[in-house]
C-alpha cells in the first residue's frame, strides 16, 4: 500500500506486525530507492513495518514517485537478503545491577526470577534493529524474551541516563543521552551509541548483542554512575 502523506512524501505499508523478514524487504526496499532515486529523493525513513519516501516536488510528482516505489516493491522477492547477513552485528558491554538500573530488582520481583536470571535471559540472545527513532540513535531492539518482558512505566521518569538499557514489552533499548523515559531500566552501557561525526551506531536491520560486565569494567570502559 502507498499512501500520500504530504506534497513530497508518500508512506509505503508493507505488513501489520513486527517480523524479521518484513524488516528485511525493507532494508532492501531503501537499498534499491538509494541506487534508483538519484535527482528526487531527499530521504528515506524505515520503521517496523514501513517506509516514509520523501521527494523533491520539482522533480517527480506523486505519479511518478508511486510508479517507481511499486515497481521496486515488485521486485522485493529478488532483492531481500537473508536476516541473518543483513546489517552489522553489534556487542554491546552492560553493567547489570540495581545502582545502574533502577528496575532491575522490581522486574526479577514481578516475574518471580532473580536478578541473575534476569539478567541471562536478557543477554542470552540477539536483537534486531527494527526502528531509529524518539531521539537520535535510539534503536527499537527485539524481541524480548517472554519471561521479561514488562510494560512501560506508568509515571515516565524525568530524567534516564545516557547509557541506560532498558525494557518495554517485548522491546529493549538503550537511550542514547539524558532524556525523560518510561522504560524499565535494567542497567547501563559504556557505549557511545550517537555522536555528531559518525551520527548513529545502529541501522536498520543490525543485529545486536549484550553482554554483562562487572561495575569495574564498566568504569574503566568510560562509563559514568
Amino acid at each position: 500500500m502507498i499512501d500520500c502523506v504530504s506534497e513530497n512524501s508518500v508512506l509505503v505499508t508493507l505488513g501489520n506486525r513486527i517480523d524479521p523478514a518484513l524488516t528485511s524487504k525493507i532494508v532492501a526496499l531503501c537499498e534499491w530507492l538509494d541506487l534508483n532515486g538519484e535527482g528526487w529523493l531527499v530521504d528515506l525513513v524505515p520503521s517496523y513495518t514501513t517506509l516514509l519516501v520523501v521527494y523533491d516536488p520539482l522533480q517527480r510528482d506523486f505519479r511518478d514517485v508511486t510508479r517507481i516505489v511499486r515497481q521496486g516493491v515488485g521486485g522485493l522477492a529478488q532483492l531481500t537478503r537473508q536476516p541473518s547477513s543483513e546489517g552489522h552485528s553489534h556487542e554491546i558491554p552492560v553493567y547489570y545491577s540495581p545502582e545502574s538500573g533502577p528496575d532491575l530488582l522490581a522486574l526479577a520481583k514481578l516475574k518471580g526470577l532473580s536478578v541473575d536470571e534476569v539478567i541471562r535471559l536478557h543477554s542470552q540472545r540477539s536483537y534486531q534493529v527494527y526502528a531509529l527513532g524518539f531521539l537520535p540513535g535510539f534503536g527499537f531492539l527485539g524481541t524480548v524474551d517472554p519471561q521479561i518482558q514488562a510494560p512501560r512505566k506508568v509515571v515516565p521518569r524525568a530524567s534516564v541516563p545516557a547509557g541506560s538499557v532498558a525494557i518495554a514489552n517485548g522491546q529493549t533499548a538503550i537511550y542514547p543521552r539524558t532524556s525523560p523515559g518510561g522504560w524499565q531500566l535494567i542497567g547501563r552501557s559504556p557505549t557511545v551509541m550517537f555522536d555528531r561525526h559518525s551520527l548513529s551506531r545502529l541501522s536498520i536491520g543490525d543485529q545486536v548483542r549484550f553482554f554483562p560486565v562487572s561495575r569495574k569494567e564498566y568504569l574503566s570502559m568510560g562509563g559514568e554512575l
